[in-house]
């Protein structure tokens, strides 16, 4: 065998390998649950006067949930002398007169309310929330998204966790609104439970690094200064503001308990976009943060695990390039040199490396109580789902790697609750303004999917009956999703 041709199958195997490594760490998370599925953060004191606080709710033309939100969160329970109430808005379009109408409604039934406008975008979310805090009374800043509504108690519920002055933010768990409104949603809400059930469970519990979410949490804002403030240098802010407090000495809390209900993104669009933007800001974050990170004084075992945390969004990235670019001559060497007997070698990986994703996204499920059967049910999509995202993310991870800006796209939001509810009160037409656009590279897709079923009918004719059964799901998983581009644009055309 010739140097290349070792080369070519040995770069295969390493490729295989990393992805076990992720793989592994995901089943991590499923036993390391079993170690702290009892934890619970110790009872807070509390207050003997309570704190004033801030809540802030970013937008961005939002016009189908501006008023939902803004309706929702004056109910929040609190002393109104020590509840301030900020609508951040950088729209553009007529979600900044709905706002409008509705705080001027509340503030003349005495609700300490603002509307807080730019005009610009300048730093994005992260600047809208930076420059909000200029006028900000609270000690603590509550943050949650347009598209979120949370429970009326849940800022007393929560607040005495911060009698401990080193707290510097608390994360609450998502639910999803409109869990059960199509296939895409139920899916995305087990890749969610997972992350906020098993893993900020399991980081928080084990005193790892975690991350605060974005939205449905609150911070001291002291220790958002002391970390050095929100900063739009990447497209995750929460991420990058959450290494950079905790690396200061501050630390956070997740409670499995308190939840907070969100909208998931109704289309497949949306849901790229949305992913584009977590996969890259992950990446940003990863160039930015894991430096500092390897250079502190933190345990070895906090380092390997917020190495997993941060570069986990590269998978996607290193599955597609060993199998565009070194699988077929792997396989093709190998049936050359009659060296297929290294079956036994491929098959424990590509489990693993799977496999182990499975076993999180499934476990994620049984730890919250809900259906295993219907988890286990769902498997086949979830992995349908991960492949239709392997361009869109390898795409994110690579520009993040190289440091390529661009702006942040924000979620497209429908005000749907549930299958067969009323979206929201503005009308359906507001709908097609809001649609999200398809993320481009839809001939490439196509491209990648006319490839892989040449691979797949090149492994058939050779007889590769060990790696046909991997090379299906993903050869239609790329044909679903060239389809899905296709039709999109053609749509988006019409």
């Amino acid at each position: 065998m010739s140097l290349l041709s070792s080369f070519i199958i040995a770069v295969h195997f390493f490729l295989l390998v990393i992805l076990c490594l992720f793989g592994l760490h995901r089943l991590s998370m499923v036993v390391r649950w079993f170690k702290y599925r009892t934890f619970k953060p110790e009872t807070p004191k509390v207050f003997k006067e309570l704190p004033k606080i801030t809540v802030q709710i970013p937008l961005y033309n939002e016009v189908l949930v501006a008023q939902r939100i803004v309706d929702s969160i004056v109910l929040l329970e609190y002393p109104k002398d020590k509840l301030q109430i900020q609508i951040v808005d950088d729209s553009t379009d007529d979600t900044s007169r709905v706002i409008a109408e509705r705080v001027d409604f509340f503030q003349q039934q005495g609700i300490n309310i603002q509307h807080v406008q730019r005009t610009n975008r300048h730093g994005f979310k992260a600047g809208a929330l930076k420059e909000a805090m200029d006028s900000a009374t609270g000690e603590f800043i509550a943050i949650f998204d347009a598209d979120f509504i949370p429970t009326p108690n849940t800022l007393l519920k929560s607040i005495n966790h911060f009698t401990q002055p080193d707290i510097a933010m608390v994360q609450f768990r998502w639910e999803h609104l409109n869990r059960r409104s199509s296939l895409l949603t139920k899916i995305q809400a087990i890749m969610l439970d997972a992350h906020f059930g098993l893993e900020q469970h399991v980081r928080c519990a084990s005193n790892m690094l975690f991350n605060f979410n974005g939205t449905a949490g609150i911070w001291r804002t002291t220790a958002i200064i002391d970390a050095g403030h929100w900063s739009a240098d990447t497209l995750t802010e929460d991420l990058d503001l959450s290494y950079r407090a905790q690396l200061a000495g501050w630390k956070m809390l997740y409670l499995n308990d308190l939840t907070c209900p969100g909208e998931l993104p109704a289309d497949m669009n949306a849901f790229k976009s949305q992913q584009f933007r977590w996969a890259k800001g992950g990446v940003e974050v990863m160039m930015k943060m894991l430096p500092t990170v390897w250079k502190s004084k933190l345990p070895v075992t906090k380092k390997i695990e917020s190495s997993f945390h941060l570069a986990n969004n590269l998978a996607y990235f290193i599955m597609l390039i060993d199998t565009l670019i070194f699988l077929v001559p792997s396989l093709y060497l190998r049936d050359q040199y009659d060296f297929l007997n290294i079956w036994w070698v491929d098959i424990p990986l590509l489990l693993l490396s799977s496999g182990g994703h499975l076993a999180y996204l499934y476990f994620g499920q049984h730890v919250l109580g809900r259906s295993r059967s219907r988890a286990f049910i769902k498997l086949p999509s979830l992995m349908m789902l991960g492949i239709q995202l392997a361009i869109n993310n390898s795409k994110a991870g690579v520009e993040g790697l190289f440091g390529k800006k661009t702006e942040f796209v924000r979620t497209p939001k429908t005000g749907e609750l549930e299958q067969g509810s009323e979206p929201s009160r503005n009308s359906n037409s507001n709908k097609q303004t809001y649609r999200a656009i398809p993320p481009k590279g839809a001939l490439f897709e196509i491209a990648i999917a006319v490839i892989y079923s040449i691979v797949f009918l090149w492994a058939v004719t050779h007889q590769h009956w060990f790696m046909l059964p991997f090379l299906f799901i993903l050869t239609l998983g790329f044909v679903v999703s060239a389809f899905h581009s296709f039709y999109s644009h053609y749509q988006l055309s019409k």
